[in-house]
C-alpha cells in the first residue's frame, strides 16, 4: 500500500448534511476539500461511469456524505440475527472480490451517513422489540446480534467521524443485543471506545501472500492478528472471518500455516471465546470485467471457470462459485484443516 489510506480532496454531500451536527462535525475535519452539491448519494454519475483503470484514486480522495432514508431490518442468520440499517456504505480499501462494488458501480468510495442518532435510535427499539432471545443459535448463545457494516469496514469508517463510537455506545446500552463488524483495517482508536463485551469484531484473514494480491489497501495480515488481543483485551468480542476461501494450488499449505501462526500469538482468553465463519469465494461477471481494467492479476485466482460454475443471483447478476459437490468436499477439507490446528476455535457458520 502506498500513500495515506484516506487524503480526502473532494466531498459529495446532499442538502441536509450541514443542517445536522454530525455533518458539520465531518466537514470540518477536511476543511480544504471541494464541496459538490448532490441530490442523491447514489446517484452521482462521474464516480458510477469513472474509469475503471483509475479505480484507486476515487477510494483516497473522495467521500460521500448523505442521509440513510430507510431504518429497515433484514434478518440474517449467518453472521447476525440481523442486519441493521447502515451508517455508511463503500469502502476506502479495494478487496478484488468485494461484492460492494458491484452492486453499487465502480470504485465505490466511502459513503458515510450523517443521521446517526436515527439509525442508533432505530436499533434500540427494534432490540426491545424483541425482547430476550429464548432460543441460543449459532449466531450467538444469548443475545440478538445486529451486523453494523455489511456495506463496509467501520474500522476504517472511525477515521472519518465518530459514528462507529455511538453505535459502539448505544449497545453498552442494550440489554439483549450486541453489534458486530468484520474488518481489514487495524484502528488503534477503536481500543478506546469501552464496548463491555457489546460489541464484536470479526477479525478479517487469509494467507499472506493471497492478501497481498486481494486484499489491496488494507492492513497487512500480520498486523491484522496482532490487533486481537489488543480488541479483546479493550472489551470487544473478537471472532474470526476466513473469507474468502480463494482455491489454488497450495492452498491447504498457506491456511495450515495461518492457522498455526494463530495458535502462536493468541492468547488463552482469546481462545476460550473464539468463533469463525468460513466463506468460500463467489465472484462476479460484472466485477471480473471491472477488475480486469485495473487489477488483472488478481483475476488469474479468482475467475476459474475451470473449478467454478455459473449461478443465477436474485438480482440477476451472472455469479460464479466452486463446482456444487466439490465445493463440499473443499470445505470439509478446510474445516478438518482448522480442527487439527485451533481445535478450540468453534465454526459459526461455513458457506
Amino acid at each position: 500500500m502506498t500513500g495515506p489510506l484516506l487524503d480526502i480532496a473532494r466531498i459529495y454531500l446532499e442538502p441536509a448534511v450541514e443542517a445536522h451536527a454530525r455533518g458539520r462535525e465531518i466537514l470540518a475535519r477536511f476543511p480544504d476539500a471541494e464541496r459538490i452539491p448532490v441530490a442523491s448519494h447514489w446517484r452521482i454519475p462521474e464516480l458510477r461511469e469513472a474509469d475503471p483503470g483509475d479505480y484507486l484514486r476515487n477510494k483516497r480522495d473522495t467521500l460521500v456524505l448523505g442521509v440513510k432514508k430507510g431504518l429497515a431490518f433484514r434478518p440474517n442468520g449467518r453472521s447476525a440475527d440481523f442486519i441493521a440499517p447502515s451508517s455508511s456504505n463503500g469502502c476506502a480499501m479495494a478487496c478484488a472480490y468485494c461484492y460492494v462494488a458491484r452492486r453499487k458501480g465502480h470504485s465505490n468510495p466511502i459513503s458515510v451517513f450523517i443521521n446517526i442518532e436515527e439509525i442508533a435510535a432505530s436499533i434500540a427499539r427494534h432490540a426491545a422489540r424483541q425482547g430476550p432471545k429464548t432460543e441460543p443459535n449459532q449466531v450467538d448463545p444469548r443475545d440478538w446480534v445486529y451486523d453494523l457494516g455489511e456495506n463496509g469496514d467501520l474500522s476504517v469508517d472511525a477515521l472519518i467521524s465518530d459514528n462507529v463510537r455511538d453505535l459502539v455506545a448505544t449497545f453498552r446500552g442494550i440489554a439483549n443485543a450486541k453489534g458486530s463488524f468484520a474488518t481489514k483495517w487495524v484502528n488503534p482508536d477503536l481500543l478506546s471506545y469501552d464496548p463491555q463485551g457489546r460489541t464484536r469484531i470479526r477479525m478479517s484473514l487469509m494467507p499472506p501472500a493471497m492478501a497481498k494480491l486481494l486484499d489491496v489497501r488494507t492492513s497487512p495480515v500480520a498486523e491484522r492478528i496482532a490487533a486481537i488481543p489488543e480488541l479483546h483485551r479493550a472489551g470487544y468480542e473478537v471472532h474470526l472471518n476466513f473469507s474468502p476461501v480463494v482455491l489454488r494450488e497450495g492452498w491447504e499449505e498457506e491456511w495450515g500455516a495461518l492457522f498455526a501462526e494463530l495458535d502462536d500469538i493468541l492468547p488463552a482468553a482469546v481462545k476460550d471465546q473464539l468463533a469463525a465463519e468460513i466463506i468460500m469465494l463467489t465472484h462476479n461477471e460484472g466485477l471480473h470485467e471491472i477488475n480486469l481494467a485495473w487489477h488483472p492479476k488478481a483475476e488469474e485466482l479468482l475467475w476459474r471457470p475451470d473449478i467454478q460454475e455459473t449461478k443465477l443471483s436474485e438480482g440477476g447478476g451472472v455469479n460464479l462459485r466452486y463446482r456444487t459437490g466439490w465445493k463440499g468436499r473443499w470445505l470439509r477439507r478446510f474445516q478438518d484443516l482448522l480442527a487439527d490446528r485451533m481445535p478450540y476455535c468453534r465454526v459459526r457458520y461455513a458457506f
